[in-house]
């Protein structure tokens, strides 16, 4: 069974994008194996508005080999879309109703996992719903005061166990958790 993965990165303040929706806070180390993540899965879940601004990304032309093979990697991968319009994309799949059930036959699908991206309502829809099977969220060193919080809106506890971190040069720590249910 295909596990959701919620692969993020977050300040030590607990932000996820700055007031103004920045995220050039974020580092990506060499180390930090960012193409062994996208081996692993071949699906990708957006919100409608990241969707919009990443999910046909394309790097500058002069953009160096690696960010170029990054977006042709993540451009491989299945994409469904989370939105209440129902629009036509021939490279992705709009879902706009039953998440909870179109979600679980997703996951029943054979293949690689999938990685829930964003935005921060879809996050917080997934985190709601308790369809995240993997927390993998790298904590940046840096602290912005305020912006957009990874746990808003919280209904009732959420408890994780720890199964793995790691810590790359930059000083950015990973931590991966699976919830405890």
């Amino acid at each position: 069974m295909k596990k959701a993965i919620l692969d993020l990165a977050v300040t030590l303040d607990g932000f996820i994008e700055s007031t103004n929706g920045e995220i050039d806070w974020c580092i990506m180390d060499d180390d930090m194996d960012f193409d062994g993540f996208l081996s692993g899965i071949d699906t990708i879940f957006y919100g409608r508005v990241s969707y919009d601004s990443w999910g046909n990304y394309q790097p500058e032309a002069n953009a160096n080999n690696a960010e170029q093979m990054l977006w042709k990697g993540v451009h491989s991968k299945k994409k469904y879309v989370f939105s209440s319009q129902n629009k036509q994309d021939s490279k992705a799949t709009f879902i706009n109703s039953d998440i909870t059930t179109k979600v679980n036959e997703i996951k029943l699908q054979s293949g690689g996992d999938i990685w829930l991206y964003g935005g921060a309502s879809l996050i917080k829809t997934f985190i709601q719903l308790n369809l995240i099977d993997t927390y993998r969220i790298s904590v940046h060193p840096i602290a912005l005061g305020s912006g957009k919080p990874l746990f808003e809106d919280l209904k009732e506890r959420l408890e994780l166990r720890l199964l793995k971190t790691n810590i790359f040069k930059s000083g950015v720590a990973q931590l991966i958790y699976e919830p405890v249910r």
